[in-house]
């Protein structure tokens, strides 16, 4: 029922009022003054006020000025009643936020018409801001539940839809697997192409997944890169990985962006319930833990979960653990690996290779701890003790009259980005060990060059300036090309092991070898060979033209003191 407030002094007129109204079906509140109105409307909020201007204790303007200061009255629609007839009072009135004005005396048909009219005027505004309400809310609730940018479903909306489709599946007795995929070295695109085209690309996955997935099942976008897949009725192993295998290929496809033609591969994570687990949160991260093994030890591929990764994670952590302390207690050693001139046979460097002393389990590798320094973020401290650990060690031969000619530390491509400061932490390790910038060689890998290959530019012509030697590690094995190659400001380029292990065997290999060879020399480029095992292939390498090689058939990585034996025995090839 509609309630209206009647606020007059004069008892008489107020009581005809309130009996008018209540005739015609109102619910009616009367109040003498104004103080006495502001209190029964902020108790009762009625629907509609009618009130007097001349009144003691407070006139109906103060009172209007009361009711449009407190939230709870301040839309509540006002007519006043008054015998004042100047234009003055009527638009003081109207200012004041009066929503009409009736003049004494008046009928009850005008009463009854002005009242009507305000209602009709407050219920439709009414109505038109809850719909707002009912469409922010709508929209607010969409975007909650999607993301902004590709419209897919987020993280919220796709756990919801797990819990329900595991439902469905207890309750129906069905499989389904769930997939987690994460992009491969997205980073390179935006820090080449742009975040721009970055997020077009996003775009252009999420509708080739949205395409490809089927009406029952459920494709998300869960954060930065990463998307996951719900897929029903999973009848065996095997058909999953086919169809995994077809989204592998289907995000693989080149993609047309603005004119550039873009190419990204994905690491899957596979899940199944309810064989792997039976609740949400565990099999998301069954899916997360699968996803992060494909990942790390090949990308471009799929990985289906198993117990034994929950074992190989936890030695994950605990050897992630362990690293924080290693560098900590100086567990880590740098071994050195002699770099031999092909043509005087005599050592003219070394590469720096860490090895990590571990108190419980002995001599820990490289490829089993570097990963780990990547992931958690640990290479760039790594990486600086094992530079202050050479540029220390060559200040010792130096002293010593120990010719060990140059030594080449790899770097990891954290290090060449904007917020880390690479010339300035060598320059200071250098002048804080005394040791002059030809002595040194940065190593770092083609992948490495291209993830902002602008940037790296600057960073390697800088380090150039000041006199430290870079090198190529791993050439062939990346991108190749003479194309990018002539922009770089480098000393040497290092032919990947793969290509030597067979070159005096497989054509191909020995094709591949001589054209980087034959590259490096156009350029005016050394050409050092890795992992030389055997007599033929120092004469293959020798005949050829390669300028260095290093490898086990010369001498394996050595701790410093046995570098030090060769260095002062003169060892020659």
């Amino acid at each position: 029922m509609t309630t209206i407030l009647v606020i007059e002094d004069v008892e008489a007129l107020r009581e005809e009022i309130m009996e008018t109204l209540s005739y015609e079906g109102f619910d009616v509140l009367g109040a003498e003054n104004g103080l006495v109105g502001v209190q029964i409307a902020k108790t009762y909020l009625p629907n509609l006020i009618i009130c007097d201007i001349a009144m003691p204790e407070l006139d109906g303007f103060g009172t209007l000025v009361a009711l449009r200061q407190d939230p709870k009255t301040s839309m509540i629609p006002f007519i006043f009643l008054t015998a004042m007839t100047e234009k003055a009072d009527m638009r003081h009135a109207m200012q004041l936020g009066a929503d009409d004005y009736l003049t004494k005396p008046f009928t009850s048909a005008e009463l009854l018409g002005a009242i009507a009219s305000r209602l009709q005027k407050y219920n439709s505004a009414r109505d038109h801001y809850y719909d707002e309400i009912k469409a922010v809310g709508a929209r607010f609730e969409y975007l909650s539940h999607h993301d902004g940018l590709t419209q897919l479903p987020n993280r919220i909306l796709f756990h919801e839809s797990l819990s329900q489709a595991i439902l469905h599946a207890k309750i129906n007795n069905k499989s389904l697997a769930l997939l987690f995929l994460d992009m491969d070295n997205f980073n390179i695109i935006n820090n080449t192409l742009g975040n721009n085209i970055g997020d077009q690309l996003f775009i252009a996955i999420a509708e080739r997944l949205k395409r490809y997935t089927a009406p029952c099942d459920m494709v998300a976008r869960i954060q930065g890169d990463e998307f996951a897949l719900i897929i029903s009725g999973v009848t065996d192993t095997l058909s999953i990985k086919l169809e995994t295998q077809k989204i592998l290929d289907l995000l693989s496809r080149p993609y047309h962006i603005y004119g550039h033609e873009v190419f990204i591969t994905s690491s899957i994570g596979i899940t199944i319930f309810p064989e792997d687990h039976q609740e949400v949160e565990g099999l998301i991260k069954n899916a997360e833990l699968a996803m992060y093994y494909a990942k790390t030890h090949s990308r471009n591929s799929y990985k289906l979960y198993s117990p034994d990764l929950n074992v190989q994670s936890s030695e994950y952590m605990a050897l992630a653990n362990s690293l924080h302390r290693a560098i900590d207690r100086n567990e880590i050693r740098v071994f050195y690996q002699p770099l031999v001139n092909l043509k005087s046979g005599k050592i003219v460097g070394a590469e720096a290779l860490a090895r990590w002393q571990h108190p419980d389990l002995g001599l820990i590798m490289p490829s089993k701890f570097i990963p780990v320094a990547e992931e958690t973020g640990l290479i760039l401290r790594l990486s600086e003790v094992i530079l202050y650990s050479v540029c220390e060690q060559m200040r010792s031969w130096r002293k010593s009259g120990i010719n060990y000619g140059f030594i080449a530390v790899n770097l990891s491509g954290q290090h060449f980005r904007p917020d880390n400061n690479l010339t300035e932490l060598i320059s200071k390790v250098l002048q804080e060990t005394g040791t002059e910038p030809d002595n040194l060689e940065i190593e770092l890998t083609e992948s490495i060059i291209m993830q902002n290959a602008e940037f790296t530019v600057q960073v390697l012509s800088q380090l150039q300036s000041i006199g430290v030697k870079v090198a190529i590690d791993d050439f062939g094995t990346g991108y190749s090309s003479l194309s990018y190659l002539k922009h770089f400001p480098v000393n040497i380029l290092k032919i990947d092991r793969c290509f030597i292990q067979d070159i005096t065997t497989d054509r191909h290999d020995a094709t591949i070898s001589l054209a980087i060879i034959d590259l490096a020399h156009s350029l005016s480029l050394q050409v050092i060979a890795e992992g030389v095992e055997t007599a033929e292939q120092i004469q293959f390498l020798k005949e050829n033209g390669c300028d260095q090689i290093q490898g086990y058939f010369f001498s394996p990585p050595l701790p410093a003191p046995e570098f030090e034996k060769l260095l002062i025995d003169g060892k020659c090839l």
